[in-house]
């Protein structure tokens, strides 16, 4: 079983910033691609943004250059900054990681088989 722990939610107002963490293996965090999702209540998940094992990055389109994914080897973490944050951003964000996804769809969330328990972001003024 693959251990993701996610950090960093809160609430914070329209405009403002977050910046998302998920603690993960080494080994996951060296060489599987992961990715950051969103579900509110009574949507599907969806997918945020995502990294591959080399380094590509992968946003949904209401990103809009908001976002950045990053990875943090020195801590072994996934990083998810956010800016310019919006009423609409409100959801509980998960972590997940594969060693293999296929590049034509990185955010597609049936790919994706580890999941973390996810980290609440509100915002809201």
């Amino acid at each position: 079983q693959v251990q993701l722990v996610e950090s960093g939610g809160g609430s914070v107002q329209p405009g403002g910033s977050l910046r998302l963490s998920c603690a993960a293996p080494e080994y996951i965090l060296r060489s599987w691609y992961m990715g950051w999702f969103r579900q509110t209540p009574g949507k599907e998940r969806e997918g945020v943004a995502a990294i591959t094992s080399d380094g590509k990055r992968s946003y949904a389109d209401f990103v809009e250059g908001r976002f950045t994914i990053s990875r943090d080897g020195a801590n072994n973490t996934l990083n998810l900054h956010m800016n310019s944050l919006e009423p609409d951003d409100t959801a509980m964000y998960y972590c997940a990681a594969d060693p293999t996804i296929w590049r034509g769809d990185l955010l597609r969330v049936d790919q994706w088989k580890n999941w973390g328990r996810g980290t609440q972001v509100t915002v809201s003024s």
